[in-house]
């Protein structure tokens, strides 16, 4: 029996404070399997860890490419929220970092797939199709259930902080 390499992505999780309230950045994914889905189908800007590479370095680049003008952050603040397996098997590493994004200026890098299945044309489709930011309450309900641990792990975060 042949073992599944497991699939290890990275990824950052933009949040802002104001008005009292704490909101996530999330991204929902393009592409013609995503379309019709809202509830539960949003996630961090994430992608796979490149062989050699640093998980977080990964999580930068792939914030970069997934919103096309990221803010700038400085590495040494990112906020550890360690892994998550999600329930496809996928592990996920993720960073938090304060700073504002306009979803308006989302630019992601694009991907092909064959479109419609069996057809042999090959489209293009962006890798995230929107950014929005959510409230606590309206985050839990889009974000996939295997990254919701990543909203609580922050939460906990900054309220230590706060003590």
């Amino acid at each position: 029996m042949t073992a599944v390499a497991t699939k290890h992505s990275a990824g950052i999780l933009l949040f802002r404070r104001g008005g009292g309230e704490t909101e996530f950045l999330l991204v929902h994914p393009g592409g013609p399997f995503w379309a019709k889905r809202d509830l539960g189908a949003w996630s961090i800007p994430k992608g796979e860890i490149e062989a050699g590479e640093e998980p977080r370095d990964s999580a930068l680049r792939e914030l970069a490419e997934e919103l096309g003008a990221p803010p700038r952050l400085d590495p040494g603040q990112l906020i550890e929220l360690g892994q998550v397996r999600q329930r496809a098997g996928k592990v996920v590493d993720a960073w938090a970092a304060e700073a504002d994004f306009d979803p308006a200026t989302l630019q992601s890098i694009c991907f092909e797939m064959e479109w419609p299945p069996r057809s042999g044309r090959q489209q293009e489709f962006p890798e995230v199709d929107r950014a929005e930011w959510f409230g606590l309450g309206a985050a839990r309900k889009k974000i996939l259930a295997g990254q919701a641990p990543f909203l609580d792990r922050l939460l906990e975060h900054l309220e230590n902080v706060a003590a």
